[in-house]
């Protein structure tokens, strides 16, 4: 077997806004398997600022297991525990090349196209113009789960905004998310919460930064709107670690992003033991190509979990690959698999 890599880097139609400041472009790395006359691609989706794996010898390491991709895949799933990307980037390729199409990694009816996946329009923080001009799209598009990324711009007016979608739609017409990405302080929380809670907010992400384990759980036995962790699971590799962390915290929902938690075999791990105690889930792409977009849809769908998940990035790149990939009255379908622009990515 052998392995290569290549760097892509992947350009916004328009400035993305997060709590941690403004996105122009996202770099994003392809690897490449092959066999004989078998192939298979990955995408280790190195997030900035995010991943625990953000460090100067990224590239290092990607080389590294290229070097070593003879290894038993047990034995690099070891060694590459504390690099999540790259790990979910190789067995991802891994997958690929296993499968009888490289694009096909879990076939099912959403890979037909005969089922698709229902996921939530997400709004991304700016000026209070911008993100009602995203908002009223998202509704014009059919969308009735919608996400607000907050902590941006003043709380006042991210108010005003849910204040709007609730004079028009009731609850049981339209769910609204919000994620903080941490932007609370333990101090502020449960005022903001409360406030939420007058919109009747579905659930809050990450309302206080990760690693606080004791004020997050407070929070989550006493707020008014359920709480779900995110980047609170980034960095957590063993088991036991992860149970200790769901069994303290006890939210009522984890976020799941496979390029910051490791791939498909970790998010099984966090789903079993959020099944065990009662805890709910969705899943979530973090700002992937179509490649690993592609990937995590496929890999959702077989887990046959209803609710709205978070899979709507795909169009947000000028030069994303083009790839069978579309969203249509808030869901996420799967057309002509031949549509794959394997030029692009040298296939």
């Amino acid at each position: 077997m052998q392995a290569q890599f290549k760097k892509y880097t992947l350009e916004f139609k328009r400035p993305a806004g997060t709590s941690r400041g403004v996105l122009d472009v996202k770099e994003t790395y392809f690897l490449y398997l092959s066999n004989g006359d078998k192939k298979g691609i990955g995408e280790c989706n190195l997030f900035k600022g995010l991943s625990i794996d953000d460090r100067p010898d990224y590239e290092d390491k990607l080389q590294w297991l290229c070097d070593n991709i003879h290894l038993k895949p047990a034995v690099l799933f070891t060694a590459l525990k504390q690099w999540p990307s790259i790990l979910f980037g190789y067995e991802m390729a891994l997958k690929s090349l296993q499968s009888s199409d490289v694009f096909t990694l879990f076939p099912s009816l959403f890979t037909e196209g005969m089922d698709a996946i229902n996921i939530n329009g997400l709004v991304w923080m700016g000026d209070q113009d911008f993100m009602m001009q995203q908002l009223e799209e998202k509704l014009a598009s059919g969308f009735n789960c919608i996400k607000f990324k907050i902590g941006a711009i003043d709380f006042n007016k991210e108010l005003e905004l849910l204040e709007a979608v609730r004079s028009r739609f009731r609850e049981s017409e339209i769910t609204i998310r919000v994620d903080a990405n941490g932007a609370f302080t333990p101090q502020n929380a449960m005022e903001k919460l409360e406030a939420l809670a007058k919109f009747k907010v579905h659930s809050i992400e990450q309302p206080i930064k990760q690693g606080q384990w004791h004020e997050m759980a407070s929070l989550c036995e006493q707020s008014p709107v359920d709480i779900a962790l995110d980047e609170e699971l980034i960095g957590i590799y063993e088991l036991e670690e992860k149970q200790r962390c769901l069994e303290t915290i006890k939210p009522q929902y984890i976020i799941l992003k496979p390029a910051l938690v490791g791939g498909f075999q970790s998010c099984r791990e966090w789903i079993n033991i959020a099944g065990n105690n009662n805890i709910g889930w969705w899943m979530t792409s973090a700002l992937e190509s179509n490649v690993g977009l592609n990937a995590i849809a496929q890999f959702t769908y077989t887990l046959g979990n209803m609710m709205p998940q978070g899979l709507g990035t795909g169009g947000l790149y000028t030069n994303n690959i083009e790839a069978p990939l579309e969203i249509k009255k808030g869901t996420l379908k799967c057309n002509d698999i031949s549509i794959w622009d394997t030029k692009s990515l040298n296939l």
